[in-house]
């Protein structure tokens, strides 16, 4: 009840431009970790021999992954430095980052062609450091607006978790106008890559300017000095870690259980072990998009209606073990199961279920915290999920 109330006297939020800036930044979040993913088979062709997914995967969660425990950790990082500068450091981070591969390019191409005079390990060597630039731009920038919005009415933490999702909308997007628009050949990709990371590069900018323009929102301005006021008034009565932790532990393997049934499905699985005489190479990346779209719209539901309690929330996430025997199903079941449509309506209510339970989950578990505990919940779960990415690579 307590938190009802509070809510209900949360000042408005005009226009809805607090929320649109929020998604707008949650986008803004995810989407280098996108481009680079998404253009792997350029940078393959770059460094034949070199282990680009697993590299890039490696360095990029191991550099957000010391952020975020630095910032759990150690509170006077997150003092020193206030949010709206940590949020201009990390999207500056990551434009500063993602503009280097084009940069090489420009400057070191050798008689108009795709490959560098910069070549092998030194820009290798380029490359995998901007990708660690990105890890640690990524894990600022979490740690310090999903921490926020943790503390803030739930509208806004939706916000940000539909911004992730539709960061992969939108590059599936990118990829299908390339792969339709450009030769599958040296030059077609080097384009599509220098495309991939000179949009999302665009997108930064206006990020940064989104997280100044959030600052000086009246409605925000409200809700940074109630943080103020209430850290110097209950600082002595706020409960510690190991008194948090118990109330989030079960929508905590909740979490574990989502993102453990999706990354082991998605987008390995889709991507290397289902074939399609159909729709050809084009079949990947069609499924692909269809799980990105999915689970934009299972986050985008969470603004339209919350599911009531988390532990129901929870025993969804585990219902989802059902897809391990459905997607096996798939790949060495009868002949009419190996079809295009029981795969893509698989993919629709993978992306469903994950993108709605993780908003639920990410919405409620910070209010079953004290109100100054209410960040760790998120920063938590996504240390325990880079974690365990790394632990499979």
């Amino acid at each position: 009840m307590k938190n009802s109330k509070d809510e209900a006297t949360e000042p408005g939020d005009t226009y809805k431009i607090a929320y649109i800036l929020h998604f707008f930044l949650g986008a803004g979040n995810l989407l280098p970790w996108n481009a680079l993913i998404t253009a792997v088979d350029y940078f393959g062709y770059l460094y034949p021999g070199r282990h680009i997914e697993r590299v890039f995967s490696v360095a990029y969660m191991a550099a957000s992954l010391l952020v975020l425990v630095l910032l759990l950790s150690v509170g006077g990082c997150r003092r020193k430095l206030s949010l709206r500068v940590r949020m201009n450091l990390g999207f500056s981070m990551f434009v500063l980052s993602l503009m280097a591969t084009p940069m090489m390019h420009w400057g070191w191409e050798k008689n108009g062609g795709a490959k560098m005079k910069m070549s092998s390990s030194k820009a290798y060597c380029v490359v995998v450091a901007s990708v660690v630039v990105c890890g640690l731009a990524d894990g600022l920038i979490w740690g310090s607006l999903i921490g926020t919005a943790g503390k803030l009415p739930k509208q806004y933490m939706q916000a940000v978790f539909a911004g992730t999702a539709s960061s992969g909308v939108l590059i599936s997007i990118l990829r299908i106008i390339t792969k339709a628009s450009l030769p599958q050949t040296p030059q077609g990709l080097k384009t599509s890559a220098q495309f991939y990371f000179i949009v999302s590069s665009a997108i930064l900018i206006g990020c940064i300017i989104s997280c100044n323009l959030l600052y000086q929102l009246p409605v925000m301005q409200l809700h940074y000095k109630n943080f103020q006021y209430f850290q110097t008034t209950h600082s002595c009565s706020t409960p510690g870690f190991w008194q948090t932790f118990p109330k989030i532990r079960f929508p905590g393997f909740g979490v574990f259980m989502i993102y453990t049934v999706t990354l082991s499905i998605f987008p390995g699985f889709l991507a290397e072990n289902i074939e399609s005489h159909l729709l050809k190479d084009w079949y990947p990346i069609t499924l692909i998009a269809t799980y990105n779209v999915s689970d934009f719209v299972g986050k985008s539901l969470t603004s339209i209606y919350v599911m009531k309690g988390i532990g129901r929330a929870t025993w969804g996430c585990m219902a989802r073990l059902v897809f391990y025997p459905l997607f096996i199903g798939c790949f060495r079941g009868p002949e009419w199961l190996r079809t295009e449509a029981p795969v893509v309506v698989l993919t629709v209510m993978l992306g469903l279920s994950n993108g709605y339970l993780t908003s639920v989950i990410m919405i409620l578990a910070p209010r079953r915290c004290h109100r100054r505990r209410r960040r760790l919940p998120p920063l938590l779960w996504r240390c325990c999920w880079e974690w365990g990415w790394l632990l499979v690579q």
